[in-house]
């Protein structure tokens, strides 16, 4: 069966077993992937920050930014733009993304989708890309710096 809506043009749902690997389960990925690269702790992500060695990359959602507020210097980038954001030779980049050699830090909220953020970034040769221990929760919990978040009018929200 071919599926035409997918770009290799096979059935992703009746595919062959012949090499396949078992389902994975979440927390099986995230110990397999986190194994190919060194995660780091809020105090080496703040100095990393602070000494022009790393660009903190916040992808947590509007909501949890707007209720727990922001790290001071990071870049807000959603979860869904991140890979179209970080890629230097992307048409979409940020400025930030002068190289593959950039070393980002990915925060999400408690360290776990960052994990798999870090290794999407891995896959688009960012080798240097890592993500925050216990994400935003660990850096507030460390006592380092966390602004306000602007507040947005109800009237933006809904738009």
């Amino acid at each position: 069966m071919n599926d035409l809506n997918h770009p290799s043009g096979t059935d992703v749902h009746h595919a062959s077993g012949a090499g396949e690997e078992p389902p994975t389960g979440i927390d099986e990925l995230l110990e397999r992937v986190r194994r190919g690269y060194v995660r780091v702790g809020p105090r080496e992500a703040y100095d990393a920050a602070r000494e022009g060695d790393g660009l903190l990359v916040d992808i947590r959602y509007a909501a949890l930014r707007e209720r727990d507020g922001l790290i001071p210097g990071a870049v807000v980038v959603e979860r869904n733009e991140l890979e179209w954001r970080l890629d230097p030779r992307g048409s979409h980049h940020l400025p930030e993304a002068t190289g593959h050699d950039l070393r980002v830090v990915v925060i999400c909220n408690e360290g776990y989708a960052s994990s798999l953020a870090a290794v999407s970034l891995h896959r688009l040769g960012l080798r240097r890309a890592t993500d925050l221990i216990g994400g935003f929760q660990a850096w507030r919990s460390a006592g380092l710096p966390v602004a306000a978040a602007p507040s947005v009018p109800a009237e933006a929200r809904e738009a």
